[in-house]
């Protein structure tokens, strides 16, 4: 299953460029308040992933990856709780089912799976950021929450560029440690 959903996931950021394309031509508004919540909900999920990432992790290089996002997604929170208390946006202050869920996965992954099951998820958590955040970049309404999106995205994506080479290596490792464990 997580097979296929990092498929998935690499399908998706081949197709985003053109995806990305297309919505920009259309160009329809996005909903300020509606970024803010989701960007909240990203935020607190990649903090407590990237605590999961300190913790377990026996990769130096996730565990450098996973320092620098617990530091950087911390004050990119911050930030969004300050200038959505200043536009008197309500923010959640939990994560959804669906980040609930992948933590749990990665807190009782196995610990020979743990470092590609976390390099996964972080691909595709920055890689739903950076759509999100490109969205509100490109199309926000609100010049403050618009900004806010434009100096996160360039973290975001740098993030992404970051993990995405980490991601690939485990998935390049995983048929061949799978065809050694069934001789």
């Amino acid at each position: 299953m997580i097979r296929n959903l990092t498929m998935t996931a690499l399908v998706v950021a081949f197709a985003a460029p053109v995806a990305r394309a297309q919505a920009v031509a259309n160009a329809a508004p996005v909903n300020d308040s509606l970024f803010a919540e989701a960007a909240a909900i990203s935020g607190m999920a990649e903090v407590m992933l990237s605590e999961i990432g300190l913790q377990r992790s026996s990769d130096p290089e996730l565990k450098k990856f996973s320092e620098q996002m617990f530091e950087e997604h911390s004050k990119m929170n911050q930030e969004l709780i300050t200038l959505a208390s200043q536009k008197r946006i309500p923010l959640p202050r939990t994560i959804d089912p669906r980040a609930q869920f992948c933590a749990e996965s990665l807190k009782g992954a196995p610990r020979e799976e743990f470092d590609r099951c976390y390099a996964k998820a972080q691909l595709t958590a920055h890689m739903e950021a950076v759509a999100a955040f490109e969205a509100e970049a490109e199309r926000g309404q609100d010049p403050d929450v618009k900004a806010l999106a434009k100096k996160g995205l360039a973290h975001i994506t740098h993030h992404l560029h970051t993990i995405k080479p980490i991601a690939m290596r485990y998935e390049k490792e995983q048929p061949a440690r799978a065809e050694r464990a069934a001789r």
